[in-house]
């Protein structure tokens, strides 16, 4: 199993809670937010902020600012 540190965890929360990490390194993740009373606040903190901006509609951009960034990604691609 892999141990975490606190940075690693926090560095692979999202992987954590998307459920994309392999089995020992989820049973790592696990075992620190078991014994980190820090991590596991930072746990809920995020699982709070998904619940509350997860579901947010997407922003339509008006028309000529779409334009703009688009026309600006054209330029920008090799060739």
């Amino acid at each position: 199993m892999k141990r975490f540190t606190c940075d690693e965890l926090a560095e692979q929360l999202t992987a954590y809670l998307e459920d994309a990490l392999d089995q020992p390194s989820r049973d790592g993740m696990r075992a620190h937010l078991a014994c980190c009373e820090g991590c596991g606040r930072y746990l809920e903190q995020f699982r709070a902020t998904i619940k509350v901006l997860g579901d947010q509609p997407p922003e339509k951009l008006p028309a000529p600012v779409r334009d703009r960034l688009m026309s600006a990604f054209r330029d920008r691609r090799p060739r």
